[in-house]
């Protein structure tokens, strides 16, 4: 892969550019950052040529942005992970694509929701069928857990920033406000979802302390997870927006069930406590065996 050396330059940008410039470069890492790990399963979802990602995933192996793990001894096949180094790399991913949904998608506007219409929402949409990948989040509690519960419906919610003292401007941010009415209504509904056999998880990329403050405060029967390293928002290419110097998440829901597969996706979302009333006629269809209608919504 022939480049232009700029590893002498004093400016980091241009050191950074050295490693991780080329587009193909920054797509692979996007891919092993959803959990695509295996070099035919790249290929296959990148498009290009064995010979462009060999030497792409040669080129990252040798700057320490992936390591590879053994999967079968013989012959030997590898997968490839993110190294520290590497998920160093997912805030660069978030703003890159939240530039391109505000900018190039979008109307240039500040927002934490969508158009039901836009690029984005059909993106989000498309989520139903995906897989949530196995990782753990650190949670309220002070220990790090699994977003996706070992029951046979999850509804996982995801908001940008409750409790606390808000940026300037919050409310003035289309689909900021709502975040603990949102999950009030999910405490004082939670019976309803257990008697659906699902359980309620909600996440945002606020840290620890500050969600176990929220929850405490509220007193809510359920967890909230941090994803303030930004894990699973790369891992589903989740909507987000920047706000008062913090990548926050956008308002949505997904409905997993036991093998993490998304079976329903929730966005935008223009009413924070509407939404939950919304989740529960969704479990109710899939409660009914009606999974033809469940899968339309």
């Amino acid at each position: 892969m022939r480049r232009t050396d700029l590893s002498d330059a004093d400016c980091a940008i241009a050191q950074a550019l050295d490693v991780v410039g080329d587009w193909w470069t920054l797509l692979v890492v996007r891919d092993v950052a959803r959990g695509v790990h295996r070099f035919d399963a790249l290929q296959a979802e990148l498009g290009m040529s064995r010979k462009v990602l060999a030497e792409r995933l040669r080129w990252l192996l040798d700057h320490g942005v992936l390591r590879r793990e053994r999967y079968h001894e013989h012959p030997p096949r590898y997968e490839y992970r993110l190294t520290e180094r590497g998920r160093a790399l997912l805030p660069v991913l978030v703003a890159l694509q939240d530039w391109g949904a505000t900018w190039l998608l979008g109307d240039s506007t500040l927002s934490a929701t969508s158009e039901p219409d836009s690029a984005e929402a059909r993106r989000v949409r498309d989520l139903v069928g995906v897989r949530v990948p196995e990782l753990l989040l650190p949670a309220a509690d002070n220990t790090h857990r699994d977003p996706i519960a070992d029951s046979a419906r999850t509804v996982l919610y995801f908001f940008p920033g409750a409790g606390g003292t808000h940026p300037p401007g919050w409310d003035q941010i289309p689909g900021a406000p709502g975040c603990t009415l949102e999950a009030c209504t999910y405490r004082d509904r939670h019976a309803e979802f257990a008697a659906r056999g699902a359980t309620v998880h909600g996440v945002s990329t606020q840290r620890p302390d500050e969600l176990a403050a929220f929850t405490a405060a509220e007193s809510l029967p359920f967890p909230l997870f941090s994803d303030a390293e930004l894990t699973l928002v790369t891992a589903l290419r989740l909507p987000t927006f920047r706000a008062g110097g913090v990548d926050r998440l956008k308002r949505l829901t997904l409905v997993v069930d036991r093998q993490r597969i998304v079976r329903a996706v929730l966005y935008p979302i223009p009413d924070a406590a509407g939404s939950v009333q919304e989740a529960l006629a969704l479990l109710e269809l899939w409660q009914s065996g009606r999974d033809a209608a469940f899968r339309e919504l």
